[in-house]
């Protein structure tokens, strides 16, 4: 029964599987892969769903040096389709650290990857300026020679077309010319959408609705209106078929999860670093409330119910800082 599995609502353990959680993998493609995800609670497959939509780091353009621009895009247009170019990301949670938590003063090696685009159009025409176009700058050894590229490929643009041109920046016309700069830094789609490493992330369960979970807004019949994915409603049997009884205390326990990449990280790798994310969010969790740890006396600390002991409401400083309790306005608590 699609039902019955564990669901993490209560003690009651009688029939309900405790091997963990399963995942079946239907489709898998380049930058996009299918799967059910089953033995789990809602909650459970909504956390790895945000997480892997919000908060796996990537690496993307953050600052970019305008030398020229004499193209018809203002400094700001361009600025801003540079942060959306793909860029490869594989390993960056590991390898690259987050500027804030850098020891530099701005950037270094260490936390950013820094690429540059010059292109000149000295011909009649128009010439298109790919992704293909941007060099990436090698690291520089201590002695102030240029050290070799990053054998990881981080920070390189993602290319995945048939020419090998990658996505189009901008175009330019016979004189006009771009250089520039870019620092490409590690972040997630929490703090700008540029770090998304997802296009899409379709999420569905109980396709059938029998849990009554949604209200269908129809003109006049909501089955030809509203149609059922066929695959995901005879994935789960005939026992959640639309007109079977409905069951109260029923929970969803299969879950279809499609994701969709942008090229930055295999589908794969999304997969695996959501569920990452979530186990480092609960180890920290955990860590705090066991008292390990150097953060567990800072503000996000644990804290005992009797730590702190409330001032009498008949004697020293009120809440306007007044002697016994006593309002700007005169009186005492409940004078008014």
């Amino acid at each position: 029964m699609a039902y019955n599995g564990y669901n993490g609502y209560g003690e009651d353990m009688d029939g309900v599987e405790t091997s963990g959680p399963k995942v079946t993998v239907r489709e898998v493609e380049q930058d996009r892969c299918d799967f059910v995800l089953q033995s789990c609670s809602l909650a459970l497959a909504n956390s790895l769903r945000r997480a892997m939509l919000a908060e796996i780091p990537t690496i993307a353009i953050d600052l970019v040096d305008i030398t020229t621009n004499s193209s018809v895009l203002p400094d700001e247009y361009l600025a801003h389709r540079l942060g959306l170019v793909p860029l490869f990301s594989k390993g960056v949670a590991e390898k690259l650290r987050y500027t804030r938590e850098c020891e530099c003063d701005d950037h270094c090696e260490y936390c950013s990857v820094e690429l540059k685009l010059h292109v000149k159009c000295t011909r009649p025409g128009t010439m298109m300026v790919y992704a293909r176009d941007f060099t990436v700058v090698p690291t520089m050894r201590p002695d102030g020679m240029p050290a070799s590229l990053r054998s990881d490929g981080i920070g390189s643009p993602v290319i995945r077309d048939g020419n090998g041109n990658g996505p189009l920046i901008a175009k330019l016309r016979q004189g006009q010319e771009i250089d520039l700069k870019c620092i490409a830094k590690k972040g997630i789609a929490k703090e700008h959408a540029k770090w998304a490493p997802t296009s899409a992330l379709g999420f569905e369960y109980d396709p059938n609705n029998k849990l009554r979970h949604v209200d269908y807004w129809y003109e006049t019949d909501a089955k030809e209106e509203w149609p059922i994915d066929a695959r995901n409603a005879n994935w789960e049997g005939d026992d959640t078929a639309a007109d079977a009884a409905f069951d109260p205390d029923a929970v969803p326990s299969a879950f279809f999860v499609d994701v969709e990449g942008v090229g930055t990280l295999e589908p794969s790798d999304i997969v695996r670093e959501g569920i990452k994310v979530l186990q480092n969010k609960l180890a920290d969790t955990v860590r705090v409330l066991d008292g390990v740890g150097p953060e567990v006396n800072g503000m996000n600390g644990a804290q005992s119910p009797d730590g702190y002991e409330p001032a009498p409401a008949n004697g020293g400083y009120g809440a306007y800082g007044a002697l016994r309790g006593e309002a700007p306005y005169g009186g005492g608590y409940g004078s008014y």
